[in-house]
């Protein structure tokens, strides 16, 4: 009315209109800036305050129980509900330590108090706890629902663990960690720093959980694997410049996975026998593909044929012998094992014994498994100019690119999506500029692994055998 009556509108009331309607998703508010001398940053974080929903307009969060996926739990944005949290981000700070980044969903968490974590079923404690500002931190007693603070002094917790009331556990919505996609070799170039690598590696490790760091003991190479180049040439650079070690990097690879597609049984006996007491153990494991859900493993033996303490000793063997695939040496996924039988001796079985038989087992029925390599497919999206577009799709169909869509992204513009295999994307940012003229950009994610063709996987695995020669 005040508008239709030419009358000036209140600031507040225009920020409350402009909050409700965001609220209800009916208007996007636009803010424009640059990083470059701050300008609107501030405008924009103002904004975050003023028109984003708080932790009250969001409602309950919705959790399960822990021993129970079906029954669900609520918490609701209250400090009057029983405490719980998410760790989302994990930092290594030179001064106060390991800082655990946790948004508090429900209660109240006091300097000093005890909690359950949920993910890890161990008991923790906040040692200390910090708002924290940019680079400033202001060390607080408490804190309720709805903010987002730092605790120094965890033991066990790791992003995505959920924190909660020891009487009152709930299990909250775990946070995705796409696979690694994309190896490099890295040294140091001095081998007096290589303890000081191994140490930097792992803090990295622990902070960032999308990150994994390995010794490859037959070639004595350090392998770190990541989303992307960009990711891995982050790493590196903190390598040198935060924790000073100098170190010598190799290619980038893409990091490729083994597995079967047909089912197999494999029948091992493992006996050795060097004077005093041996190494017994035999199994029958059968192993069947199992796309997309990971590793599982069943036991169906009868009779005790492997005693009930070699179990886990089988599984551990198979976990072990899944981390280096026979193929070409890379992880191996989607297996199912099944023990089917075997047995054992009174004097010479072990949990080594039955290890190592299990990794035998393994290799055995993989080889004759039909086993084949996985590549990582990529989600693209692409947006060029029209004059561009035959260029572009031509350039991607040469890299075993698949589109699936082609819509008008603007007045003379296409957005392109489609599907390409990692190994074909590198250098590709360079080629996309060169045929677009510098017009078109383009976007990727991981999708998912995926099976590559015959000539390629016999390509990957000839030049993995002479690498290893």
């Amino acid at each position: 009315m005040l508008y239709l009556e030419d009358e000036p509108i209140p600031t507040e009331l225009l920020m409350t209109a402009i909050r409700q309607a965001t609220l209800k998703l009916l208007i996007t508010p636009v803010f424009l800036g640059a990083a470059y001398k701050n300008k609107g940053v501030q405008l924009l974080l103002d904004a975050v305050v003023d028109y984003l929903p708080s932790p009250t307009d969001i409602g309950a969060i919705i959790g399960h129980d822990v021993d129970d996926e079906e029954k669900t739990i609520s918490r609701g944005p209250s400090c009057n509900e029983p405490f719980s949290a998410l760790a989302f981000k994990l930092i290594n700070d030179p001064y106060v330590g390991q800082q655990t980044f946790i948004r508090i969903f429900s209660g109240t968490l006091t300097s000093g108090m005890s909690f359950y974590n949920a993910t890890k079923g161990k008991d923790e404690r906040a040692g200390r706890i910090f708002r924290i500002k940019a680079k400033e931190r202001e060390e607080i007693k408490e804190a309720g629902a709805g903010e987002i603070v730092a605790l120094v002094g965890m033991k066990y917790s790791k992003t995505g663990d959920t924190l909660c009331d020891h009487d009152n556990p709930v299990l909250l919505e775990n946070i995705h960690i796409p696979p690694s996609v994309i190896e490099l070799k890295v040294n140091s170039a001095d081998r007096k720093d290589q303890k000081k690598l191994g140490e930097a590696l792992a803090k990295l490790s622990n902070e960032d959980p999308s990150f994994r760091a390995h010794f490859d003991e037959e070639t004595e190479e350090t392998i770190i694997s990541g989303m992307g180049e960009l990711h891995l040439e982050i790493i590196v650079d903190r390598l040198k410049e935060e924790f000073k070690v100098p170190v010598v990097v190799g290619e980038p690879s893409v990091s490729f996975r083994e597995t079967i597609t047909m089912v197999q049984e494999s029948n091992y006996k493992h006996s050795k026998q060097t004077g005093g007491k041996g190494q017994y153990a035999h199994t029958v494991i059968r192993f069947e593909p199992n796309q997309g859900e990971g590793f599982d493993f069943m036991d169906v033996t009868k009779g005790g044929v492997v005693p009930q303490e070699f179990i886990s000793s089988v599984q551990k063997g198979l976990v072990k012998g899944m981390e280096k695939g026979p193929l070409a040496g890379y992880p191996v996924v989607d297996v199912k094992a099944v023990l089917l039988d075997g047995s054992h001796h009174a004097v010479d079985s072990s949990d080594m014994a039955f290890q190592l038989c299990a990794i035998h087992c393994f290799k055995q029925g993989f080889r004759s498994a039909q086993p084949i390599l996985l590549e990582p497919v990529m989600k693209i999206e692409i947006n060029t100019p029209d004059d561009y577009i035959g260029n572009v799709t031509g350039d991607l169909n040469k890299r075993r690119g698949r589109i699936e869509s082609m819509r008008r992204y603007r007045k003379g513009s296409q957005k392109l999506n489609g599907f390409v295999p990692l190994m074909e994307m590198f250098g590709y940012a360079t080629t996309l500029r060169n045929v677009s003229s510098g017009r078109a950009n383009y976007s990727m994610e991981f999708y998912q692994y995926m099976p590559m063709p015959a000539a390629k996987q016999e390509e990957i695995v000839k030049a993995k055998q002479e690498e290893n020669k």
